[in-house]
């Protein structure tokens, strides 16, 4: 039987391009609030024996998350042979050790809740900072596909005369990959981060790359500060106008107005969450991931 793609709530386009590429069936899922707040979902359609793929992008996880265990729950009870779960963007990485005495280790307990639901995971570029691979914290496994190339491929179609520029020290392995593919150069920023909207950033090597287009490249924009900063400094040493770029899209409270209103910069995110940004299609290496697992048969013993 063919699989079923299930869409969480928001995540509908998301899930017609899986089913599209891997031929499977779309299976709708009904879900909605009772009145004193609790979650009711429904699968609407034929789910015993079958493999169930359930699509939902983490942003703003803690009001999907409940949703998202139901529903796992709910095929695994109505028979499902696999349930796996099409994240792009997979929250709760950021808190990867406990910096203060008395802090949960979220990203450890969420993965940990996570994977009793699921029997695999595919997502996009997670934000690995101090850990090497998801098999640290899942008990499931999971593939990971990389935007690099696709990044690469957009900025060679997209941009004349680029010039990269990563967010930190941390990122410079990853932005020096996607300027590799791109067959261009790259910077990285001296940034100092005094809170999650205090950032300070000065960009080495101006002088050198002025003729360039410079291509602002990160994995996450979430609070903007970083890149709404180093544009500041682009448009004072009059550089052309930059490209933001990045993977994740989150562009919490009113960052993307933020980014947009400070020096004409062109702003292009995955689509990893749904955004009027979206420029770059990640669905076919998505698929590819994914048909690795439904041909293994990744599920529970």
């Amino acid at each position: 039987m063919r699989p079923l793609v299930v869409p969480l709530p928001g995540n509908e386009d998301l899930a017609r391009s899986l089913a599209l590429g891997l031929d499977a069936e779309p299976c709708a899922l009904e879900a909605r609030y009772f009145p004193d707040g609790e979650s009711y979902v429904r699968l609407d359609g034929p789910v015993a024996g079958r493999q169930v793929i359930l699509a939902c992008t983490l942003d703003r996880p803690d009001a999907k998350y409940l949703r998202l265990a139901f529903t796992a729950a709910a095929a695994r009870d109505l028979g499902a042979v696999e349930v796996g779960l099409v994240c792009p963007y997979l929250a709760y990485m950021r808190q990867d050790r406990r910096f203060r005495a008395g802090e949960a280790v979220t990203s450890t307990t969420f993965a940990e809740a996570l994977s009793s639901w699921i029997d695999w995971l595919v997502t996009v570029d997670p934000h690995l900072h101090r850990r090497t691979s998801l098999a640290e914290i899942f008990a499931v496994p999971a593939k990971v596909v990389h935007a690099a190339p696709a990044l690469a491929d957009w900025i060679g179609d997209s941009v004349a005369s680029p010039v990269l520029i990563g967010p930190d020290s941390e990122s410079a392995q990853w932005v020096s990959a996607v300027a590799a593919l791109a067959g261009a150069p790259f910077v990285v920023l001296d940034k100092v981060r005094r809170g999650d909207r205090d950032v300070e950033v000065s960009v080495p090597q101006l002088e050198r790359w002025r003729r360039h287009t410079p291509v602002l490249v990160d994995d996450i924009i979430s609070t903007a500060r970083t890149m709404i900063e180093t544009v500041g400094h682009l448009k004072a040493a009059e550089m052309p106008s930059p490209v933001c770029l990045g993977v994740h899209g989150v562009f919490a409270n009113d960052a993307y107005d933020a980014l947009r209103a400070a020096g004409g910069a062109r702003i292009v995110t995955c689509n990893t969450i749904a955004h009027e940004s979206n420029g770059i299609d990640l669905t076919e290496p998505l698929v590819e991931a994914i048909r690795q697992f439904l041909e293994s048969g990744a599920r529970r013993t």
